[in-house]
Order: C-alpha cells, then structure tokens, then sequence
C-alpha cells in the first residue's frame, strides 16, 4: 500500500499471546489505537491472520502472522485551536510536551475543543494518521490533570516504533506520585489485574474477571510522618488510571484523586490527582539514539510538598 492508499502492518503472534483476542492484541501492537476503530478494520476484512480474514473475537494460538492495512485517515474534523504547548523537544518524526493539568488529550464527549489535539493541530500539521481523525499523532495518554511527559509521532512510521516500545516497556515511563499514609517499605512491586469497575463504569478497579495484568513498581523518595509518602513509580504495563488504580488498592490513593481516593474535601486546594510523569526514556524511532526527557514538578504540586516539608519537619 502507498502513502495514499494507508500503510500495512506485519508481525507475528507470540506464545505468551495464546489464548487472547485478536482485537486486543492488534490494539497492544499499535498503541493508543481505539479498540472500536480496530473492530471497524475488522469488518472491513482489513486484517487477516495466516492469510485469512479474521474476526475480532478470534482467539491468537500463538505463532501466526498478523496482517493489517490500516485505513488512510478520514478528512480531519476536529478544529486546530492556538493553545500554548510546553514543547521539551522536537524534530520532523515526533515531539514531546510537557502536558498542563485540566488538558484532555483528545476530543470525546463533553470535551471537543481545548485539547491537547486541538493545540498540536495549530502547532504543527504533520501528525500521524494511524489513530484518525480524533486522535492523531496519539501514541499513548495521560489523564486530565496528570501532569507531564507526553510523546506524539508526527509520521506512521515513528507512531509505530514509539507505540512498539511504550507497548515492549522498552521505553522508561516514571511517574511522580504523593499518597496518603506512610508506606513502610522502601520499595515494592504492585502486581494485580485491573479492569472495568463492576458498579462504576467510569472507574477501573483491581479485578480478577474481564482484566488485563498489570504492573507497577515504587520506591520511596520521602515520608511526611504517618500523613503522606512522595514515590516514585515506573509503569512496567500500561493500563488505564494503573497507577491510581494500584496505590488506592494497596490503601495509598493519590492525593486528591477525586475517582480513588478518600471522600470528602481535598485537603489540598488542587483540581485533580497529585501525579506527574516526571521523566520518558526512549530511543529515537529513525536514528536509534536513546533520549531520555524530563518535566519538572507542576507548580502546585511543589507548592504541596514544601508546605508538608515545613508542616512535618
């Protein structure tokens, strides 16, 4: 397929992937690539699996080989907004933002303008097409008021080897995160499934039906007596909410985490989670160089943590 025709994807299914749906897989493969938009290919007899057309629910037996022509991307509808960017690196293949807290990343329901989307539409006008019309260049995302490092590919090519390393954890995401209680040890492995909330679709939960393993690991940076602990985590699977999800289940939720922390009033006058990607080690998608980007603690989050530091000195 050319450029105008939309570009063929090829790989091989391993023996760990036995047994799961194909239309999860294919999303995992890609990155941050709508799980309805895949099934749409698939409908479309876009994808075949040993030559064959495959339906989403088929089951991988591990060993085959994947084939999907994905679609050229639809006229773009979604409106360039001048919104300003903190840009910590860009080339012609990709860039890196230091995302604001309150910015959603792409448009959805409720939020079709003042997005991350919107803003990089005006900045730049290559962005990949691989996620379409909502979502281009998206190669994976960050909460609402989760603050900090974010890649977006410019190009189908760097999408897919940006997405092939956040989804092989080749690429080193590490989060900054303040929590509630002290955590004794000065460092752990959370392993635990996380899928829909049974009662609360909005949510994710720790679940061990119609869920997706998931890994994070911490280490302790500071205590503030028995009130609060400052961690750092790194991501070794990539789930929805993971982290906030995983530190509310071991009885340390975020501070002011308004879907899994404790109710009540935030003790803390902040809209949003108190967690920030701090740091993104990955290797350039043309020439291989390993490049590692940092952003610094959002303001009101360092306003935090010095008044804890002088409240618990």
């Amino acid at each position: 397929m050319n450029e105008m025709d939309g570009i063929r994807l090829e790989w091989t299914l391993t023996a760990e992937e036995k047994g799961r749906r194909l239309d999860v897989l294919i999303c995992e493969h890609i990155g941050d690539v709508s799980r309805a938009a895949v099934q749409r290919w698939l409908e479309a007899e876009l994808v075949q699996v040993n030559g064959k057309t495959a339906k989403a629910n088929y089951k991988s037996k591990g060993g085959e080989c994947v084939v999907v022509n994905v679609p050229p991307p639809e006229p773009l509808e979604v409106k360039a907004e001048e919104i300003p960017l903190d840009i910590l690196y860009e080339d012609s293949d990709f860039l890196v933002v230091n995302k604001a807290r309150g910015m959603v990343v792409h448009p959805a329901a409720g939020n079709a303008s003042g997005t991350l989307v919107n803003a990089l539409l005006a900045h730049c006008k290559d962005l990949s097409g691989i996620n379409g019309v909502i979502r281009p260049g998206i190669v994976h995302r960050l909460d609402k008021d989760t603050t900090g490092v974010m890649v977006v590919a410019k190009n189908d090519a760097a999408h897919l080897s940006l997405a092939e390393q956040i989804g092989s954890r080749s690429a080193v995401r590490r989060y900054v995160a303040l929590l509630h209680g002290s955590i004794p040890e000065d460092k752990g492995i959370i392993k635990a499934p996380i899928g829909r909330h049974p009662n609360d679709r909005k949510k994710m939960a720790v679940v061990f039906e119609n869920s997706k393993t998931a890994q994070t690991s911490f280490q302790v940076k500071e205590r503030f007596a028995n009130a609060y602990t400052l961690v750092e985590c790194r991501l070794q699977t990539g789930r929805t909410h993971q982290i906030r999800v995983h530190m509310s289940y071991i009885g340390h939720p975020v501070v002011c985490d308004p879907l899994y922390g404790p109710r009540g009033k935030s003790p803390f006058d902040v809209a949003g989670q108190l967690l920030h990607s701090a740091q993104l080690t990955l290797r350039h998608p043309v020439s291989g160089q390993e490049m590692d980007f940092y952003a610094p603690l959002p303001f009101e989050m360092e306003k935090v943590i010095v008044s804890l530091r002088e409240k618990y000195r």
